[in-house]
């Protein structure tokens, strides 16, 4: 599924234990601190694939207020 600009892949590494991947839709890498990551493995292990899915959404909802911020600064330092 794709939320907010990320693709969200799950998938069950042992019985009933549940993660998600995130990768940006438009496939360039996630920046963190200057590293640059293909795709992300994000959360705990759920035992459904829906709350791997809300658990990576959150961690999306971070990523992008986290842009958004740095984005902010970084044009105020500018001005």
């Amino acid at each position: 599924m794709i939320y907010d600009g990320f693709l969200i892949m799950t998938f069950e590494a042992g019985r009933s234990l549940w993660h998600a991947k995130i990768r940006r839709a438009d496939l360039k890498p996630v920046i963190i601190d200057g590293v640059s990551f293909p795709e992300l493995e994000v959360g705990f292990a759920w035992s459904d694939p829906h709350a791997a899915i809300e658990d990576a959404k959150t961690r999306i909802d971070y990523l992008n207020q986290r842009c958004a911020n740095v984005d902010l600064m970084r044009e105020t330092a500018h001005a």
